[in-house]
Formats: C-alpha cells, sequence, structure tokens
C-alpha cells in the first residue's frame, strides 16, 4: 500500500519510526488513515527485521487529536447503524493491533493527544512526553460515553481506577507533569529532546535479544489479564526457557537471531 497519511522509515538498523502525517489537521485520524494503519500494523505482525519502534505525530500542532470530525460529519450521517458499528470496530481495533505486533512501541508525544489520539498514546509501550503535552478523554465532551477506544481498558491499568474514572467522566485535559506523577510517562522532556529521548530508549531496546523483546511485550500482555500468579509465571518459565534453548542451539548470531 502507498501511504499518504503516515510515514514509516527504517532509521537505523532495527529501530523503525511511523510518523502520522496530517500535520494541517493536528494529525486527526480520516479514514484513509485508519486503513493505512490497518495495514501498517498487520505488516508489522511479521516483520522480524523491525525491533522497535517510535510512533509520532508530524508537524507543531500536536501529536493526534482523535478523529477528523470534519470528516466524520460527512460521511457518518451517511451511514447505517450497522454501517457505523463496523467502523466504529475498525477504528477501535487499532488499539488492539498495537498491543499485537511483536514490536515495542516508544511514543514520542507532543501537544494534543486527544480522543484517539489519546488511546494511541495508551495503547503504546513506552511514552516520552513533551511539556507540553496534554492528554483528555474527550469523548464524553462531543456528547459520546467517556469511555472509548479502548481507554477504559488501559487508562485504569495504567493509573489506577479513581483518577482515571475522573478524567473519563470530565473529559478533563491531563498535563504532562500530571501523566508523569501518575505513573503514565517515563519521561517529561523538552520538545527539542523529545525524538532524541525516544531514540536513546529505541537504542537500549534494540540492544537486546529481539526475540527476549518480543516475548517480554507478549508476556506483559497476557499477565496484564491473567487469572492468577501461577498463570503468570508458568508463561514467564516457557518464556525463560525458549530463550535458554536457543543461544544453546546458537541460534545468537546476527543472521539467526531474528527467529
Amino acid at each position: 500500500m502507498q501511504y499518504e497519511t503516515i510515514e514509516f522509515q527504517v532509521v537505523e538498523d532495527g529501530i523503525g519510526v511511523l510518523a502520522l502525517n496530517r500535520p494541517r489537521r493536528y494529525n486527526s485520524v480520516n479514514i484513509r488513515m485508519m486503513e493505512e494503519l490497518e495495514h501498517f500494523w498487520n505488516v508489522r505482525l511479521y516483520d522480524l527485521g523491525t525491533h522497535v519502534i517510535v510512533l509520532r505525530g508530524n508537524g507543531d500542532r500536536g501529536f493526534c487529536a482523535g478523529l477528523d470530525m470534519r470528516e466524520a460529519m460527512k460521511t457518518l450521517s451517511n451511514m447505517t447503524t450497522d454501517q457505523f458499528y463496523r467502523f466504529q470496530a475498525r477504528l477501535a481495533r487499532l488499539t488492539l493491533a498495537m498491543r499485537k505486533v511483536p514490536q515495542p512501541i516508544i511514543a514520542a508525544i507532543h501537544g494534543a493527544a486527544v480522543g484517539l489520539g489519546f488511546s494511541f498514546a495508551l495503547a503504546s509501550d513506552v511514552r516520552v512526553l513533551a511539556e507540553d503535552v496534554k492528554f483528555s478523554a474527550a469523548y464524553i465532551n462531543i456528547g459520546l460515553g467517556g469511555a472509548d477506544m479502548a481507554c477504559s481498558y488501559f487508562l485504569p491499568r495504567a493509573i489506577g481506577a479513581g483518577r482515571a474514572y475522573e478524567f473519563m467522566l470530565t473529559g478533563n485535559f491531563m498535563s504532562a507533569q500530571e501523566a508523569m506523577d501518575l505513573g503514565l510517562a517515563s519521561r517529561v522532556v523538552s520538545r527539542e529532546e523529545l525524538m532524541d529521548t525516544a531514540m536513546e530508549l529505541a537504542r537500549t531496546m534494540n540492544s537486546k535479544n529481539p526475540m527476549g523483546l518480543r516475548l517480554t511485550k507478549e508476556a506483559i500482555n497476557m499477565n496484564i489479564d491473567a487469572g492468577g500468579l501461577e498463570q503468570a509465571l508458568n508463561l514467564e518459565d516457557r518464556n525463560q526457557a525458549l530463550l535458554v534453548a536457543r543461544a544453546r542451539l546458537k541460534e545468537g548470531d546476527r543472521k539467526s537471531r531474528y527467529f
């Protein structure tokens, strides 16, 4: 697929940068971007050469303003209920696709990240924030429910139910410092330092065993919802045994380490 609304570049061996590329529209998500992101994340499922992805928004206006409401008002009014449900489900499952890809995702976020943009941040593995970041579960501000686009799944797990309920029920903004204080962010830096900081983390991850990275993300995904300690331990034990067996088979050289 030829991308129009996103850009992807392998900037270093093993590290790719994905940019949301509608800067004049605050990198808001239109139907074309939805389709391109679906394609992009599906390709990454089988991309063994990319070990870490840095996600950013192009331009100075912000990371992502969520759904492109101008386009939505033109198209949604002509949809049947069945068609709207399918559209809603496709948008929401972009966050599931981000969790399913094996690569750790580092979100380098500046400016506004609201609605679906907030959910993109939450679906990432690590969040590096510029000082001007503002998050909002803005769905409730436009007459919808505040629990949308996986926000009600990710946010309580990230910051605890009490504050998560507040943000989802009010639509109030969360500042970069609040996000840091609540444990949602890994770093808060100046706008000028944002990409350098994200790339530093990406290089550190990229220096690790690629299979170890993939299995770590998988284990975190599974164990967030594990039925108990024993299930979590069983998965960790399996992963470590696989990695030791792999090393014993001398698969750790550069040529074979992707398998």
